[in-house]
């Protein structure tokens, strides 16, 4: 039914899957308590898909319209997706049109980690792959988010402390990617990293600040790699 380059993007995207739908339905019911109705959980998350964000925003409409601080906080909380990005370049570079205009609004924290280390077979179309698990992991978090729009107005389940579902998720992916490296020195780098400028700067900047210092490091490396080889 399905062709094998659906099926890996598919299978890769499991851990994400049942992250993103049980995240997705909190979201949904957590949208409705506050008095809002599906449509808005499903469009906020089909326009906005921004993860943490999109709780905030929830919060933000119960109050005076700030459209700035809205901004500005929405780039501090997202602002390593610009990271992200570079670091996707060359492995986008292929891809044309709309679909790349696609995969660069989708490209969530999952998506990177997966699109980035992504290792496919050489008989697979490794563009196509890129493109369904962006389209996969977008279509479980707007899912997630529809059906817990619906069963919010069925059931009273309180959402507080379900946020270990994610943070579990990326404890898989960076396992998961831990293993395949012969060399782990920049995913032991990055942890050490990032938990000592949780220490140092606090939880609302140690995140930007660790990516921006580990992609300093991979840059130097690289530019040092190349003047070897010359």
């Amino acid at each position: 039914m399905f062709d094998k380059t659906f099926k890996f993007a598919f299978q890769k995207t499991i851990p994400v899957m049942t992250g993103f739908l049980f995240l997705g339905i909190t979201y949904g019911i957590y949208m409705n308590s506050e008095g809002f109705n599906f449509l808005y959980p499903t469009l906020m998350a089909a326009s906005i898909f921004g993860g943490s964000i999109e709780f905030l925003v929830a919060n933000l409409l119960l109050t005076k319209f700030n459209p700035l601080f809205v901004f500005f906080l929405t780039l501090l909380i997202n602002s390593r997706h610009i990271f992200y990005g570079i670091s996707m370049l060359n492995k986008y570079s292929n891809v044309k049109g709309i679909k790349k205009f696609f995969m660069i609004f989708a490209l969530c924290d999952e998506t990177f980690s997966i699109n980035y280390s992504i290792d496919p077979p050489k008989k697979l179309n490794k563009d196509k792959i890129y493109l369904l698990v962006t389209i996969l992991n977008y279509f479980y978090w707007v899912f997630g988010a529809f059906l817990g729009g619906l069963l919010g107005s069925l059931i009273a389940v309180k959402i507080e402390g379900l946020s270990f579902v994610m943070a579990a998720l990326f404890i898989v992916l960076f396992l998961e990617q831990v293993l395949k490296e012969k060399n782990h020195l920049f995913s032991y780098t990055g942890f050490l990293l990032a938990l000592a400028s949780l220490f140092i700067f606090g939880e609302n900047l140690f995140m930007l600040i660790s990516i921006i210092i580990v992609i300093l490091m991979i840059t130097f490396k690289k530019e040092d790699q190349t003047y070897d080889n010359h």
